[in-house]
Parts: structure tokens; C-alpha cells; sequence
């Protein structure tokens, strides 16, 4: 035992760690100073210190032999004792039941601190016992402490807890857009409709759970020809019209049809094991009989004509044991890749995963997601759990593939191929990494009972060849059968497969509006800015180039319309986040390319607006088919210019429409506020553009200039870095001028206008600029001579 004697002050024990121990420590001896070796100290100014002193004769006092005045106060001393000694003293079995269950509860949360020694410990927790033996009362206080202590940790857990739980919800949000539909109540639900249907027990009550009471009719028509007979399947249907799960419960049956038959195949091995080993057991039998008879025959002939039977029976015997070893390490191939799912976008990609999770809940079939945009050794490390289903975008899946994972290096075990979207997958001149796929499982990893299914809204729609191939020689005209063909030889469909086609020959659903405006280049940003403000919702833009939704989204903003860009540009964390925002919010801007054109399920989308006219009339159907969805309403809107009427005439004709889509009534009083704004809001996002373009460049030409010591002439500059100031004091006027015409109502009245549609006319109210509230909360922002005038005009 060594102390430490400082100057003025008293003796500090180090080797003890509280004052219940030192209380249990009887001096016998006396302290002996110990010498020190002046090298140990070094130049160090140790001007307090004394000496060092030691103890080695002592004695520990036993808790049984204190007086009753050192138990009194050792009672009040006990809450003093360290959480590690607390810990030993709840680990003695000699404690009473109330103890020793709080004992069993804190042992599995915590551990013993065993930064003292052991023997100390157990000096310790065995006065403890004896202490708890001597007086009854002072286990009462004992036990009133440990759960004093228990409950303030519990405590503690539940903040924690409430703290996690805060902080996942967030990332648990992305599921939103997604999981819509699966976010029923706890109560089962009527299924009868699809017992007919050959569904598995497990998926039907998944089914049952989420709230589908009865399949759509693709997949009533899907269904039993994929399941029962077998089928490969060619499926088109209309947006909207659940083709997920037309192609995902087959998917889901051929997995656990795979699972029954690994099975019954690992119980039969078994058995033929068992079997082996029982003829090895009697052969052995067998043998010793032989050599306790051979040691009494006495002619050679006869027992060297044994030992050559028994060599034989022996060698037949290991090619029996060899032949079952092999077939069994055949066999006992685990988890592999089962089910594959082509998309063309990362965030088809996303729903379907969750849509298929959500009815393998009950299954135990695992799933993984592999898209570009994340990291590739992340979705590396996600293969190696050997989920039996993958999601996956072309470019990644080959990218992976490449590399040689061990998930994907067998994909001749592959049981279901699965390309949603497909006529948009096999287009000419989109997605190399897919044709090199499809030949790979046509060629090498080429299964005969594999499965193939395809679908797509616009499956058996064909357009016709441009203009600039009609009077060329070879080419030839594209029709349904011409199509089919082409794309069935392209997967590799070796089988006649079911073609089901319930998409209609206007293409889009009878529940969407469609209207047209007729209007120039320049005011396709006033209508658009008319519409938003006139028809608040959840309303989704698209254009056709990258560029184009990065102008609307910098004049959107200026103009306050909040909008959410989605792009290929974009990093993937930031699309899953604006698309989660844009499910949330009742009234929002969703500025976006084709990329979200195809099979996005968003809830509750209101309005289409294209932005410029597609291309093909298969993008505007898939467009088109993001409103109006599962019997809803929604509206369609095509803002046509000179550009856009040779897209808008192949559209019509296409689609077997006529060409005088009905117009979309706009209020031409309201127009001159709107050009204002707009005009104001160009003008100003013009300027900030030359200026961020303009700090572009000088910075580096200036960054270049630094590196080679070399000095800069203006003309090399733009603007010669010298109007910086006055565009700064024109940004601020504009932008204070801007402020003041957006505080002004536009929409002075509660107007009743019609939408045009095809069935009669559909009459809904116009609401102002957001609505009465907001309007009046601008007008509190005037003066009181104001505000009256303001107030009348609103109401």
C-alpha cells in the first residue's frame, strides 16, 4: 500500500477507491518511507513534494466484526459506495429474490467495471453479504437503492429511445411517396376475390393486410396463366392499373415453389445418407465376422479369396460415399438469386422494391435494390446477404456483373426475368449494358424453366417511322405484330408466350382531361406562372432537356412558387428527397424531365402540364398517366408552340384523337398582372445568371493567372469585372419592385370557370392567389387607409 505525503496537507490513500474500504482497513504497522532514485524525477520541479511512503502490515476488517456505531454509519455511507461496487454487490447469490431479479435485469444491460483488482472485489462483495446477513433493515435500504438506480436508468433509456426514434423518422420518410397504398389499418380484410386466382397463402395475407380486396384486371387476367400454366407473359395495360403486382406475385410463387422443392430434395439426401450409412454399418458387421472366422480356417485359398471379396466391397463402398458427397455439395446451393426486376429509372426502381416488400412480408423472401447514383461497394456489401429477389437499373446490375460478385456469377439458376417498361429498356440507341445482359442469359446462363415476364403501358402502341425514313428503301413499317415480334426476339422468348393487352387506343385512361393552349415561345412562362396561381395543387411540369427545367426552376423561385427540380443531373439522395416532398405537401411544383414519366405511383396528382410537347406518343401517354390514376380524376394540359405542332399533330394521330383538343379557358383581365411579374422575374433571373456565369469565368481565369504568376488584362475578363456594382443596384430595384406586385391580388374574385373535358363539362371553383386567409394576411401588411379598399375587392 503506498501514499503519497504532500507538503501542509494530510496523507491521500490512491490504492483505495472509497471510504467503505477504508474503513475496512486495520493499521497494524507503521509506515516506512521508501527510497527514490533521483533519476526517476528528473528535472520535473516537484517543490511540494516530501516523500513517498509505504504500508505492509495491515489487516481488513470484516463487516461481521464492525461495532454498531461503524454499522450506523457504514448504513449511511452506502449510498456512497461506487456504481462498480454496486454491481458486485447485486451479483451475490445470497441476496434475497427482490434483489436478485433486479440483479438479473441490470446484468444484461450492463457489465462489471473491473478496474479494480480481484481480490479486492470479492473481499468486497463478500462483506457486503455478511452485512446483509447482520441486519435486515440494511437491505431494505440496499434494495430501495438498486431500484432507485434501475428506475433512473430506465429513464435514461427512454429518452434515448425518444431521441432515436426523432431522429430515424426522417430517413423513414423517403417511403412515403411509395407506401401509400400499403398503409392500411391492422384489420383484415375480405379476399375471396383472389382465391381463384392460384395466390399464395402467405401473399394473401399480405394482401389481406394491406387492404386489397379485389385484383384489377390485369392481374385477374395475369394471374392464372403465369401461376397455373406456366406462362411467359406479355402484359400492357393502362397507368395506374397495378401491373406490380401482376408480375410480382407470380414472381413471388415460382420463389416458394423453389424453396418446397430444395426442401423435399435436401430430405430425400438425407434419407439416401441414412441408407449408405446403414449398409456401411452392416457391411462392417459383416467384415468382422469374416476375420474372427478366418483366424480358424485353415486352407489359403479359401481366405485370400475373402480378403479379395472384402477389398471389393470396401472400394464399391467409397465410390458410394464419393458419388452422395458430390451430389449433395450439388445441391446444397443456398440462396441464390432467384428473382430479377429491369428498370429503366432509379426511382421505379425504389417502388417497386417497396410494393414487393410489402407483400413478401409474411414469406421470408429477402430483396435488395442495385441503382446508380449510390455507392457500388455498398450495394456490393448489400449482394452478399444473397437476397432471393434484386431490383436494378441496367448499368449498375452489368457494372456488378462485371466484376464477378459471387451473387451474380450464376444467374443459370435464375427463375423469373422480370423487365417493366420494357419497350422503353429495348429502345435502339438506350441501355447497352441490357442487350449484353439478355444475350448473356440467351447464351451462357440460359435456363429452360425460367420464366419471362414484360409489361408496360404502351406495350402494343406503335408509332409510326419519321418523315426524313419514309423514302428510304428497307425500311419498314412498325405496327402491334411487327413490335411484339421484335421484343420477344430481343428477351429471348423461346416459348409462345400470353399476350394480354387491356390498354385502350386513345392510350390514356377515361377518367383524364386533356386541353391544349395554343400560345407562343415566349408566353409558354405566363401561362404556366396563370396556371399554378389559378389551380393550386400538386402539379407535375415536364420538359424535354435538362436546361430548360433549370430556367423554370430559377423563375419559379423568384416568382415564390417554391418549386422541387428532378432531374437525371441530380444527385440521387436529393431526387428521393424532392420526391418526397412533392407527396407530402397538398400544393406543390414538380419541375421535371422523363425520368419521372414512367411507372412513379406519386398519390394525388392533380395536374399534368407539358411544358413542351413530347417527342413520341408513347412518353405522353406515361406522362400523362402520372395524374388520374386508379379511377381518379386528373387533368392533362399541352402548351403547344410553333416548335411543338409537328410533335402535337403525331400525338393526335397516333392516339386517334382529334386534332381540336378542347382549350383551356384563361381569364384575359388577369393577364397583364401576370406578364408583369413574369417579365420582371426574367429580367431578373437573366441577370443572375450572366453574373453567376460571369463569376465563373473571371474566377478561373484568375485562379489560372495565380498559378502562373501572370497578370490579368480586363479584356480577358467579362465586363471587365467593373459593372458588378450597378448590376447589384438594378438586382435590388427590380427584386423590391417584383415584392411589391406579388403582395398585389391577382384574382380580385371567387370565380366559377369550366374545365373542357369529352364527357360534358365539369364544373369547379377558382380560388384566388392562395386562398382568402393568405390574401388578407398581405393586406395586414399596408397601412389602414389600404387595407379597407384591399379588403372590399377581396371579399
Amino acid at each position: 500500500m503506498l501514499w503519497v505525503k504532500m507538503k501542509g496537507r494530510k496523507r491521500k490513500n490512491f490504492f483505495l477507491s472509497s471510504k467503505a474500504q477504508q474503513k475496512n482497513i486495520n493499521v497494524i504497522g507503521q509506515w516506512k518511507p521508501v527510497k527514490i532514485d533521483p533519476t526517476f524525477l528528473g528535472d520535473e520541479d516537484f517543490g511540494d513534494l516530501v516523500c513517498f511512503e509505504e504500508l505492509t502490515d495491515y489487516k481488513l476488517v470484516s463487516a461481521g466484526k464492525l461495532t454498531d456505531e461503524e454499522t450506523r454509519k457504514r448504513k449511511s455511507n452506502i449510498s456512497e459506495v461506487p456504481e462498480c461496487s454496486k454491481k458486485q454487490k447485486i451479483s451475490g447469490d445470497d441476496l434475497p429474490e427482490s434483489i436478485q431479479a433486479t440483479k438479473k435485469k441490470m446484468n444484461k444491460k450492463t457489465t462489471v467495471d473491473q478496474t479494480l483488482g480481484e481480490e479486492g472485489i470479492t473481499d468486497f462483495s463478500e462483506d457486503l453479504n455478511q452485512l446483509e446477513c447482520s441486519d435486515k433493515n440494511e437491505t431494505a435500504g440496499a434494495e430501495t437503492n438498486v431500484t432507485a438506480v434501475s428506475k433512473k436508468k430506465e429513464r435514461k433509456r427512454k429518452k434515448k429511445k425518444s431521441v432515436v426514434s426523432q431522429s430515424s423518422t426522417p430517413a423513414m420518410k423517403v417511403k412515403n411517396w411509395t407506401m401509400h397504398h400499403s398503409c392500411s389499418s391492422e384489420q383484415t380484410t375480405d379476399i375471396s376475390a383472389w382465391k381463384d386466382l392460384f395466390v399464395p397463402e402467405p401473399v394473401l395475407c399480405a394482401l389481406s393486410s394491406l387492404g386489397y380486396t379485389t385484383p384489377t384486371a390485369i392481374q385477374a387476367l395475369v394471374l392464372p396463366p403465369a401461376i397455373r400454366d406456366k406462362l411467359d407473359i406479355l402484359g400492357a395495360a393502362e397507368t395506374g392499373s397495378g401491373k406490380t403486382l401482376a408480375f410480382a406475385i407470380p414472381m413471388i410463387h415460382l420463389i416458394l415453389e423453389w424453396r418446397k422443392a430444395k426442401d423435399a430434395k435436401l430430405k430425400t439426401s438425407k434419407e439416401v445418407q441414412q441408407g449408405i450409412q446403414d449398409t456401411n454399418d452392416s457391411y462392417n458387421a459383416v467384415s468382422d465376422v469374416l476375420e474372427n472366422t478366418s483366424e480358424h480356417l485353415e486352407e489359403d485359398e479359401e481366405a485370400d479369396g475373402i480378403e479379395e471379396k472384402h477389398e471389393e466391397n470396401e472400394s464399391s463402398a467409397k465410390v458410394i460415399n464419393r458419388v452422395n458427397l458430390d451430389s449433395h455439395a450439388a445441391s446444397n446451393v443456398e440462396n441464390p438469386l432467384l428473382g430479377l426486376v429491369l428498370t429503366p429509372t432509379r426511382e421505379l426502381a425504389v417502388q417497386v422494391k417497396h410494393h414487393i416488400d410489402a407483400v413478401t412480408k409474411f414469406t421470408g423472401i429477402r430483396t435488395a435494390i442495385i441503382v446508380g447514383g449510390m455507392a457500388a461497394q455498398k450495394q456490393a456489401r448489400i449482394l452478399n446477404g444473397r437476397p432471393e429477389i434484386v431490383i436494378a437499373t441496367p448499368g449498375r446490375l452489368w457494372e456488378l456483373i462485371k466484376e464477378r460478385h459471387p451473387h451474380l456469377c450464376h444467374l443459370k439458376q435464375l427463375r423469373c426475368l422480370v423487365i417493366d417498361e420494357a419497350d422503353r429498356m429495348v429502345e435502339k440507341g438506350h441501355f447497352a449494358e441490357l442487350c449484353q445482359l439478355l444475350e448473356m442469359l440467351q447464351d451462357k446462363e440460359y435456363h429452360p424453366k425460367r420464366r419471362i415476364f414484360i409489361f408496360s403501358a404502351t406495350l402494343t402502341m406503335a408509332h409510326p417511322a419519321p418523315a426524313r425514313m419514309l423514302g428510304k428503301k428497307n425500311v419498314k413499317t412498325i405496327n402491334t405484330e411487327t413490335k411484339l415480334e421484335a421484343l420477344i426476339q430481343k428477351v429471348g422468348i423461346k416459348r409462345k408466350p400470353k399476350i394480354i393487352d387491356l390498354s385502350r387506343k386513345e392510350g390514356t385512361v377515361e377518367t383524364l382531361t386533356e386541353t391544349r393552349i395554343h400560345c407562343e415561345i415566349e408566353e409558354k412562362d405566363v401561362y404556366l406562372y396563370y396556371f399554378l396561381l389559378q389551380y393550386p395543387g400538386r402539379t407535375m411540369v415536364f420538359a424535354n432537356s435538362i436546361d430548360c427545367i433549370k430556367r423554370l426552376n430559377s423563375l419559379l423561385t423568384i416568382l415564390e412558387c417554391n418549386p422541387l427540380p428532378l432531374h437525371a443531373n441530380m444527385h440521387q439522395k436529393q431526387r428521393l428527397k424532392n420526391l418526397e416532398r412533392f407527396a407530402e405537401r397538398e400544393s406543390c411544383v414538380l419541375l421535371t424531365t422523363d425520368v419521372a414519366a414512367r411507372g412513379l405511383d406519386i398519390p394525388n396528382v392533380q395536374h399534368v402540364i407539358h411544358y413542351q410537347v413530347p417527342r413520341t406518343s408513347e412518353i405522353y401517354v406515361h406522362r400523362s398517366g402520372r395524374t388520374a390514376r386508379a379511377t381518379k380524376a386528373g387533368l392533362a394540359l399541352m402548351l403547344v408552340g410553333p416548335n411543338d405542332m409537328i410533335h402535337f399533330k403525331k400525338i393526335c394521330k397516333a392516339l386517334g384523337k382529334d386534332e381540336n383538343i378542347p382549350l383551356f379557358p384563361v381569364q384575359a383581365k388577369c393577364m397583364s398582372e401576370i406578364k408583369a411579374r413574369v417579365n420582371i422575374a426574367r429580367s431578373i433571373e437573366k441577370m443572375e445568371y450572366q453574373h453567376n456565369k460571369a463569376q465563373q469565368h473571371n474566377g478561373w481565369f484568375q485562379q489560372a493567372a495565380e498559378a502562373l504568376e501572370v497578370d490579368l488584362e480586363d479584356d480577358v475578363l467579362i465586363d471587365g469585372g467593373c459593372n458588378s456594382d450597378e448590376r447589384q443596384k438594378m438586382l435590388k430595384a427590380m427584386k423590391k419592385q417584383l415584392k411589391y406586385l406579388l403582395l398585389q391580388p391577382v384574382f380580385k374574385n371567387y370565380l366559377k370557370t369550366k374545365y373542357p373535358t369529352q364527357f360534358g363539362r365539369l364544373t369547379l371553383p377558382k380560388l384566388p392567389l392562395a386562398s382568402q386567409e393568405t390574401a388578407l394576411s398581405t393586406v395586414k401588411k399596408h397601412k389602414n387607409g389600404k387595407r379597407r379598399k384591399l379588403c372590399e375587392q377581396i371579399q
